[in-house]
């Protein structure tokens, strides 16, 4: 029995499924389904059919069907997915063991025959006649996924802790010299062993000891400040008497007069407006004539063979507070714990570099209370942790008795609002008890 489409009186209409059959093309209209086509509506004259079915286009219903069928769409490419590049593989390297396998036709096909309808959108279809994938997709594709996950955690190793590019701020600052910097820190490292002196030098010196050259330059120090002198300058006084004694014996009623002649000699190497030498004689209360001050300068520098150039822990130290990230009351109270280190005789073992980076590191640990040291301040001082902690302990034992005794000229220097209170800041007291 034949009806006819009310849109459409002129289009014969299928009855029931075995009309639909019986007339041929295997076409479906509204009232059958969704748009979509059988498997077996395939062209029986293609030979070599791939062994998976192919997806079949949504097909127009309306009085252009005909057109449409003379005409069909070309087939969208599937999307280029895992399954669908082992597919492709497949049947590249498989041999095709179908080829001659007729496809069934829908004319000949009964009520009771099964009609898979394939979805256009269905990604995951997979056909009953695939060939299982071959053992080398299956490595591929389990080497891809290995590889993915090693980003992954590569990528998660590098955003843990990661080191920040501390001259980045300074690109376009030609004074910050960034395309040298860590070339000329890298120089410092290497001469700074040329700077360093024997811890035991004063076993040399007959009539002098520790203890005066502690009193030395604790006084000093105070000169330093009442002359408004540079902070190189300091280090580099200290650094000069050190290996000047270290080289030269000195009697005891000439060691101040090595202090000023030291200092005058750091003041013309690293300020720009120098103290006249009639200042340095009266600062010691005139103790010594201008003849003598001129001479002792011509002895030291001939001792020295006139090397001034000498990294000191100054130079150490402004890296390494840039790398720290560090305010004004970090910088400070390192600049507190180094001064402290300066009057102390046993802490010429430790090398420039490492004096800086555990005064900011015992800073840290006593402005937060806690241990601090982070992956940037090690990756640029080259000291872990671990490496600072011996000297770290020194200097907080400085800290506490800074105070008390008759060398306090470090302790006074830093407790006035000028340099930010602080020598009165609390010791971290628990770096003494707590190993790493």
């Amino acid at each position: 029995m034949v009806g006819s489409d009310e849109n459409n009186p002129g289009l014969a209409r299928p009855a029931n499924f075995q009309d639909a059959l019986r007339m041929g093309g295997g076409k479906f209209v509204r009232e059958i389904g969704h748009n979509r086509r059988a498997l077996s509506n395939i062209n029986r004259d293609f030979v070599g059919a791939p062994p998976y079915p192919c997806t079949a286009n949504k097909r127009c219903v309306s009085e252009k069907q005909t057109a449409c069928d003379k005409n069909p769409p070309i087939p969208l490419p599937r999307p280029m997915t895992r399954k669908f590049a082992a597919e492709m593989a497949t049947k590249q390297q498989q041999p095709r063991l179908e080829e001659a396998r007729p496809i069934p036709s829908l004319t000949n096909a009964t009520a009771s025959d099964d009609f898979t309808v394939i979805d256009v959108d269905d990604d995951d279809y997979k056909g009953t006649n695939d060939f299982p994938v071959p053992m080398f997709v299956k490595h591929t594709e389990a080497m891809l996924d290995e590889i993915y996950q090693m980003e992954e955690v590569d990528m998660e190793d590098i955003t843990v802790n990661p080191v920040t590019d501390i001259d980045s701020c300074d690109s376009k600052n030609p004074l910050a010299v960034v395309d040298y910097v860590e070339d000329i820190y890298a120089h410092y490292r290497k001469a700074e062993s040329s700077s360093c002196v024997s811890l035991n030098y004063m076993v040399q010196q007959f009539d002098i000891n520790e203890k005066m050259r502690a009193i030395l330059i604790d006084w000093l120090i105070e000169v330093h400040y009442k002359f408004e002198l540079m902070d190189e300058t300091l280090f580099l006084t200290v650094n000069l008497i050190d290996r000047f004694l270290a080289q030269q014996t000195v009697v005891r009623k000439k060691l101040q007069l090595v202090g000023v002649t030291a200092m005058l000699l750091a003041c013309k190497y690293e300020e720009v407006s120098v103290p006249a030498v009639e200042d340095f004689i009266l600062i010691s209360d005139k103790a010594y004539t201008r003849k003598e001050v001129l001479e002792m300068e011509k002895l030291m520098v001939n001792t020295l063979q006139f090397n001034m150039s000498v990294p000191t822990p100054y130079v150490f130290m402004r890296r390494f507070l840039k790398a720290a990230q560090s305010d004004k009351k970090l910088e400070l109270l390192s600049f507190f714990m180094i001064e402290l280190c300066l009057v102390e005789c046993e802490m010429l073992r430790f090398p420039p570099s490492l004096l800086a980076a555990a005064a900011i590191y015992t800073s840290q640990c006593t402005l937060n209370r806690t241990r601090q040291w982070t992956k940037t301040s090690e990756w640029h001082t080259n000291y872990t942790e671990f490496q600072l902690l011996e000297c770290s302990k020194l200097m907080v034992a400085f800290h506490q008795k800074a105070g008390t005794g008759k060398l306090t000229g470090v302790y006074r220097k830093y407790s006035i609002f000028k340099f930010g209170y602080a020598a009165k800041s609390e010791p971290a007291i628990f770096l003494l008890d707590n190993t790493l």
